[in-house]
Parts: C-alpha cells; sequence; structure tokens
C-alpha cells in the first residue's frame, strides 16, 4: 500500500526552545531539508526505559518533519570511550574501561556488544534510524582540531598535556541553564583540579596515564578527549557550521549542553545551534530512574514480562515530552490495552460512506497535525486518533486516516493481531461450549467454559459463536502493586487489633521464613496481625512466600510489581495497618522471646514516641554510636522498631525518597523526636540480629554511594534543628 499523504499541507511545527525560552516556529537553514543532532548513548551497560524515553522525543520529532516532507539528516553519537583518568577506575568512573575489565572484554568488545544492543532497543521501539552513528573514536583528529582552535584563539590551555576551556572567555557561559557563571564548576561531581585557572573551566584533553589503553597522540602528548567536545566535533563534521535541531535529556542541560555551546561558539564564531529541545524524566515511584535509586528497567525486562515493546511507546505519547513521565506497570497495563484496542480499531466494521465521510475525515486529519505542530503535543494527537477509532466512519476511511495518523505516533497500528493455533483438546472444550449453549445448557456450558479459562484462556461468545484466545504474559502476570498508594489507609480507623507487625522482604528466602516463624512463636494468644510485603522479591522464592502466608488467617502479604523502594514498601504496611501498636521487624532478625509486653509497656509511657532493641547517639549528626545500654537515644534503628499508631498519625507515613534502608529509621526517628516524643531502647530485649541480606547483596561501591545519597538527605532536614541533638543521654 503505499503511503498516505494528506490532501492539504500540514501546519509549520513550533518548538519549545530551551535557550530562547519560547516557542517559536521552525524555518529552515536551507529550503527543503532540516538537521537534528541527539546525545547518543554511552555504550558500557544497556540504555535504561528513561533514557529510552528522550529518544522517543527526538524520533516523534523527526517524523513530524519527514512528514512535512522534509529530507531529514539525524546524527546520533555513540559514546564509545570514557572520559575519566585511570586512578578513578576501580570506582567505575571510567565507564566503558572499568565496564570492559569487569567482563574481560576489550573496550571496543563492550562498546560493540552495547552499541548492538542499543540499535535494537531503538528498532523494537519503532525509533526510525538515524541517518549517522558515529563514534566517538572515530571522531578524535576533528576534536583535536577544534580544541587547537580554542588554544589559538586563547579560549582554552594546556597545562601538563591537559587542555581546558577558559570559561572566564566565554561571557556567555551559563546562558542555556539560566545557572551564574560566577562560582559554578564543572559538574559538581568532582574534587577540585589543582591544573585548572579556574573550577568552573572544563576539560577538552586529558592527558594519558602510562597504563591507559585508549589513548591518542595530540599535540599535547597522549591523551583522551574531555566529556562534551565529542558532541561539538561530531555535530560539526556531519551537520556543518548550523544545526536545526539539537536533542537530549534535561539532565544534558548542564554541564553538558552548557560546555557544547561554550566551546562550539567560541570555536567557530557563531551559534552553532538554533533550536536546544529537552525531553523531561522519566520517574519510577516519583523519582529519577536511575541504577543508584533501585528502580531501572530496560526494554528487555518489560519483554519477558510479555508487553510488547510498543506499549512503552504508546505510553510515552500519553504525556509531553517537557513533562515528567511517571511509570509503573500498571501504567504500562493500560497503555498494552489502549495500543491494542487502537490496533483493533483498524479493522472494526462501521458505516457506509456519505457526503459528510471526505469533510469529517479532513476535519480528523487537520486536528491531529494541527495538535502535534503544536510543541509536539503527541498526547493531543493521540486523542485525536481515539476520535477517529471511534468515529463510526466507514472501516476505509478510518483505516486510511490511522496509517497516516501513524506516520508520527509509530504503533505500528496496522500490525494483524496475532492468532496462536489452538491445541486440539481446547477446540473440543470450544465445540462442547458453543454446543451446549446453543441448547440453553447453560451451567453446563459455563463448567466447560471454566475449564478453558483453566487453561490459560480467554473466552469470548456471542450468539454466532464461541472464541478462545491465548490470555497474553501481561494479562497473566499476578498484578501487584506498583505505589503505596495503591492500597488503602486505614490509619484514621478505629485499631482492631493489638499489634500489626511489620516486615519487608527484598531478598533471603530462610531469612524471610525465620522471621516470621520467630514473630508468629512469641504473638501466639496475642491480638495480631502480620503484613509481609513482598519488595520484588526474586522468583526462585516466590514459593516460600506462598507457603508462609498459606493458611495463616493473621498474615496479610502484599505482593510489588517491582522493587517499590525501602520507605514505600513500609509505607505499605504503615496503611494498611490496624494496631494500637506498629512493630517494624526486619528479616535479619530472629525473635527469641516476648517482645511485645516490654515494647508495649514502654510505648504506654505518654512521653516516649517510639522504641526498640538498638539505638545510636550523636553529638553532630554526622558520626552515630552504637547505644550499649537501655535508655534514651537520639534514634531507634530499624532492625527492630515499635510505636503507637497515634504517633503514626501524628508524624506521618515514611519519607519515600529514603529508597535504600540506611538512614530511613534515624529519619523516621528524628521526626517522631520532633514532635516532643523521647526515643527509648530496652537492649535486653530477646532477640538476635543475623546477617543482613540486603546489605550483603549490595555490591560495597554501591553501598557506599546509597548510604551517603540518604545520608545527606537527612542531614539536609536535621541540621536545621539543633534542639533535637539535646535530647538522648
Amino acid at each position: 500500500m503505499p503511503e498516505p499523504t494528506p490532501t492539504t499541507p500540514l501546519p509549520a511545527l513550533r518548538v519549545y526552545d530551551t535557550l530562547g525560552r519560547r516557542i517559536s516556529e521552525f524555518a529552515p537553514t536551507a529550503p527543503g531539508r532540516a538537521t537534528i543532532y541527539s546525545c547518543g548513548p554511552t555504550v558500557y551497560r544497556d540504555a535504561h526505559i528513561g533514557n529510552l524515553r528522550s529518544y522517543l522525543m527526538a524520533d516523534w520529532l523527526r517524523r513530524f518533519l519527514e512528514a512535512q516532507g522534509y529530507a531529514v539528516t539525524h546524527i546520533k553519537n555513540i559514546t564509545d570511550v570514557g572520559h575519566m583518568r585511570e586512578d578513578v577506575l576501580d570506582r567505575g568512573e571510567d565507564k566503558v574501561i572499568a565496564a570492559a575489565r569487569a567482563a574481560g572484554m576489550t573496550p571496543q568488545a563492550i562498546a560493540d556488544h552495547y552499541t548492538e544492543r542499543f540499535l535494537h532497543d531503538e528498532q523494537r521501539l519503532g525509533i526510525l534510524p538515524a541517518t549517522r552513528f558515529p563514534r566517538a573514536t572515530e571522531c578524535v583528529d576533528e576534536m583535536i582540531a577544534i580544541i587547537e582552535r580554542l588554544v589559538g584563539s586563547g579560549h582554552a590551555y594546556e597545562v601538563n598535556g591537559n587542555v581546558y576551556f577558559a570559561v572566564a572567555t566565554f561571557p556567555g557561559y551559563g546562558k542555556l541553564s539560566r545557572q551564574q557563571a560566577d562560582g559554578l564548576e564543572e559538574s559538581g561531581r568532582a574534587a577540585p583540579d589543582p591544573l585548572k585557572r579556574d573550577q568552573r573551566d572544563f576539560a577538552l584533553w586529558k592527558a594519558a596515564e602510562p597504563r591507559r589503553t585508549l589513548k591518542w597522540f595530540s599535540p599535547w602528548g597522549y591523551g583522551f578527549p574531555g566529556w562534551h567536545i565529542e558532541c561539538s566535533a561530531i555535530g560539526h563534521e556531519f551537520l556543518g557550521d548550523v544545526i536545526d535541531f539539537h536533542t537530549g535529556g534535561v539532565d544534558n542541560i548542564f554541564p553538558h549542553h552548557e560546555d557544547e555551546i561554550a566551546q562550539s561558539e567560541a570555536a567557530f564564531g557563531h551559534r552553532h545551534v538554533r533550536t536546544w529541545v529537552h525531553g523531561q524524566h522519566l520517574l519510577v515511584d516519583g523519582l529519577k530512574m536511575a541504577k543508584s535509586t533501585g528502580n531501572v528497567y530496560l526494554l528487555s525486562d518489560l519483554e519477558d514480562r510479555g508487553f510488547d515493546p510498543l506499549a512503552f511507546r504508546y505510553l510515552c505519547a500519553t504525556a509531553k515530552y517537557r513533562t515528567r513521565l511517571n511509570f509503573t506497570l500498571a501504567s504500562l497495563r493500560a497503555a498494552q490495552r489502549g495500543l491494542e484496542r487502537l490496533r483493533a480499531a483498524m479493522c472494526e466494521d462501521a458505516g457506509e460512506p456519505s457526503d459528510e465521510t471526505e469533510a469529517r475525515a479532513g476535519e480528523l486529519r487537520r486536528e491531529f497535525w494541527t495538535a502535534a505542530a503544536n510543541d509536539l503535543d503527541i498526547p493531543a494527537a493521540l486523542a485525536v486518533a481515539w476520535k477517529v477509532a471511534r468515529s463510526g466512519l466507514p472501516t476505509a476511511t478510518r483505516r486510511e486516516l490511522l496509517i497516516d495518523f501513524d506516520r508520527l505516533l509509530g504503533l505500528d497500528l496496522a500490525r494483524p493481531p496475532v492468532r496462536n493455533k489452538l491445541p486440539a483438546d481446547a477446540i473440543d472444550l470450544l465445540r462442547q461450549c458453543h454446543v451446549l449453549r446453543q441448547e440453553q445448557r447453560y451451567p453446563e456450558a459455563d463448567a466447560v467454559r471454566a475449564e478453558i479459562i483453566g487453561q490459560g484462556y480467554e473466552v469470548r461468545q456471542t450468539p454466532a459463536s464461541t472464541v478462545a484466545l491465548p490470555v497474553p504474559a501481561w494479562r497473566r502476570e499476578e498484578p501487584g502493586i506498583s505505589s503505596s498508594r495503591d492500597v488503602d489507609s486505614l490509619l484514621q480507623q478505629n485499631p482492631q487489633v493489638e499489634y500489626t507487625v511489620s516486615i519487608v522482604a527484598r531478598s533471603g528466602c530462610r531469612e524471610l521464613e525465620r522471621c516470621v516463624a520467630s514473630a508468629e512463636t512469641w504473638l501466639q494468644g496475642a491480638s495480631a496481625e502480620v503484613i509481609v510485603v513482598d519488595n520484588g522479591f526474586e522468583e526462585e522464592c516466590q514459593a516460600f512466600i506462598d507457603d508462609v502466608s498459606a493458611g495463616d488467617e493473621r498474615l496479610r502479604l502484599f505482593r510489588a510489581d517491582h522493587f517499590l523502594g525501602s520507605a514505600a514498601a513500609r509505607n505499605v504496611t504503615l496503611r494498611q495497618a490496624r494496631g494500637r501498636f506498629v512493630v517494624f521487624i526486619d528479616t535479619s532478625v530472629e525473635v527469641k522471646g516476648d517482645i511485645f509486653t516490654p515494647l508495649r509497656k514502654m510505648l504506654e509511657d505518654p512521653t516516649v514516641g517510639v522504641a526498640g532493641c538498638w539505638g545510636v547517639q550523636t553529638n553532630d549528626l554526622r558520626e552515630f554510636t552504637e547505644a550499649k545500654t537501655s535508655g534514651d537515644v537520639h534514634a531507634v534503628e530499624g532492625y527492630l522498631m515499635a510505636f503507637r499508631r497515634s504517633v503514626l498519625r501524628e508524624v506521618g507515613l515514611l519519607d519515600e525518597k529514603f529508597r535504600f534502608y540506611r538512614h530511613l529509621d534515624l529519619d523516621f526517628s528524628f521526626a517522631v523526636r520532633s514532635r516532643g516524643y523521647r526515643a527509648v531502647i530496652d537492649t535486653t530485649l530477646p532477640v538476635v540480629r543475623h546477617e543482613h541480606v540486603d546489605w550483603m547483596a549490595t555490591p560495597p561501591e554501591e553501598r557506599d554511594r546509597l548510604s551517603k545519597r540518604n545520608f545527606y538527605r537527612f542531614l539536609r532536614k536535621w541540621e536545621k534543628h539543633p534542639e533535637l541533638l539535646s535530647a538522648g543521654r
């Protein structure tokens, strides 16, 4: 079928320019041509779906321009060289080399492997391949040439084989990010560089250490390029003096794109990029997707759960590129259903053509492309596609419109539905079911229908037929909660039991079993409930969780469809708690005697807000020491922590920014104490603390990073309250 074309010209594209802070109409530099440069991946690991959202934004931009008739040249670089020095490799900061060493492969082999995987991900998402994918290692000569030009013009200087851009020589520095140049440092992530004249200066070229493998000869000796020079050189080499659109994520704005503007404009003497287009973050549970946060999804993870990769594209199409999008598996299921229904609308029979058909189709076509032209408002355009699907227009007209719209949407709407062949026994059951219905023997027909459904099929019945379709994996998967807000809050209700025991598990099958069993042993005869949250437990341990909860009327199990984060998982238990007292028990803790009676006695003192077995003291919020004896402490440790329901109502739920468990207990203890309550411990409670499985399962460098992140979050919040240091001992 030939590609449909609109009967009238498409409206002009208007896009928000990050530099100009306004939406403006696109006017090409060269008639009939448009150029796009997209910051591509650093190929030392798989791109996650947060990265891929940025590439979807660039794809929609390109598709609109091509629909307008522009010949688009799209360049997407492949960063296959790291930018850090050898002496920090042990911390994994030179990403390509560090990944190669960890895998026992050469840097080139690692780069080739992840480049191939990235291109495969783009293909599965319907992202049109870029015109060229230049590799950084192929363009080092072009980078050196620009650096030489900057040194010659006084915009850069060399120190011991390193070359730095002199920010003070470029008065416009900071204009993209709107950050004041005074006091800015390169990224805020690195220690001060003693070789720089000004800490705002950034590296264009770095001298190679003797044992470095990826290095090139330059006028300043052997070395390797800095972080930012690659995009300036590749963009200029393949797209010329002026680029129409430069795309990337908002996290590229500073320092990467800010530095790119400075070095490009200083080198070429004019504005190099006409329009900067940045996509917002993809969030998970309200947090930016990042490996260090523990909330990363790969496209292959979604496919493993049975989702069509284009369901993720559909989900991204439901939010404007300049707004944050919160990803959950529940929202992805909704997107999958929407995509399938939109595809089904391509084939559904509808009305007959009439005199109004052509006029209505033209109206809907104009509405779709006008919506898309307004700063790539893909959600508004998608809504028009749904208008067409529900319009009652003749099948051929509706199909032609949706295929036209799909030039932009990229959802493969013309894909025919998959019909898997049914096994012979299922076909026999279908025939039985249909005959029984025809004979109006409905109870027997329903029993056969239930048998078919039990074999993993969805049964659709009409007066004329009975059809069975395999249930896709994404629908077969047992739904889990995607956030703490997926469960109702019972906190304002009166308590129904004396104790709620909260247990959260992410790993450690035996540890979970031991913890639950030991707690329940000493709850015998008590008015109590146990709430367990499967916080993304490993698949091989599901049987343990099922065994733990089977036949136990006092135990309630909540399954998360991914790792929610430590605080969010605890909040599931807090929202559902029905006890007068709430007791947190970590799976590393084994209860050896009655802990509940002494905890209740401590908490019946109205001055006590939180109690436990282990606690810490501090003089400055920076150093904490373990309390050795019973009594008041600055914070109760979360291995065993108890508080009254009434205190929880007053203080509120845990801060869900604490995805890693470290310092979460300190934060909650300080929140309780900020209300005037005491934190106390009884070190004689009959409990044993075993090895902490989450801690041991986390690589040491990851422990440090996550712990520091939580520590500074805690410190920023509570250093403003020095009065809390006077409590404790």
